[in-house]
């Protein structure tokens, strides 16, 4: 799978057959279906494994903090890590929101991600640490900073991680905790 992965994220999905993949592996065709029916079932495979390493990451990273706010810092920059580490998989999340028949893949997990950032969010309101406002229009707003900093910056080699990182986390913070609360 890592390396259809990485065939997929350099030659296009379409472009990519499954007769490239398997000599590129030097097995056979018959290898292949052994264990998916198409490619399109490969790529599904690729990015529900890739989006579950990813929430891996991020929970390992969070686990334990008691603070809300810590725990956003934490999810943005261990999100924007991961994504710079597996860029060719950043690259197939791009290519597969662009597609109906994948998207649904990436919705599900989004959406466990989108519950998951509410929930700090809310923790933080209770506490007193975020302002208090609509917990979904933040939640909203953090995952749309993130994504488009990744997709703008990362995928471009335009600007390193940690500076997309700090970058990241210094709006977003900026915009939950008010002036001067950061």
């Amino acid at each position: 799978m890592d390396f259809a992965a990485h065939r997929f994220a350099a030659g296009g999905y379409h472009p990519t057959s499954v007769a490239e993949i398997v000599q590129g592996l030097g097995v056979g065709k018959g290898v292949f279906y052994w264990y998916f029916s198409s490619k399109e079932e490969l790529l599904a495979e690729i990015l529900r494994e890739a989006q579950l390493d990813l929430r891996r990451a991020q929970r390992a990273v969070i686990a334990g903090e008691p603070d809300p706010v810590r725990r956003i810092e934490m999810g943005i920059r261990s999100s924007i890590d991961w994504l710079d580490a597996n860029r060719h998989l950043a690259t197939l999340f791009q290519f597969a929101a662009t597609e109906t028949r994948f998207a649904p893949i990436l919705r599900a997990s989004q959406e466990l991600t989108h519950n998951d950032l509410t929930q700090h969010v809310k923790d933080g309101i209770i506490d007193g640490r975020i302002r208090d406002a609509d917990p979904a229009i933040l939640t909203l707003a953090i995952l749309g900073v993130v994504g488009n900093l990744t997709r703008a910056f990362l995928a471009t080699e335009r600007a390193r991680a940690d500076e997309v990182a700090d970058t990241a986390v210094a709006f977003c913070l900026q915009g939950l905790l008010g002036p001067g609360q950061a």
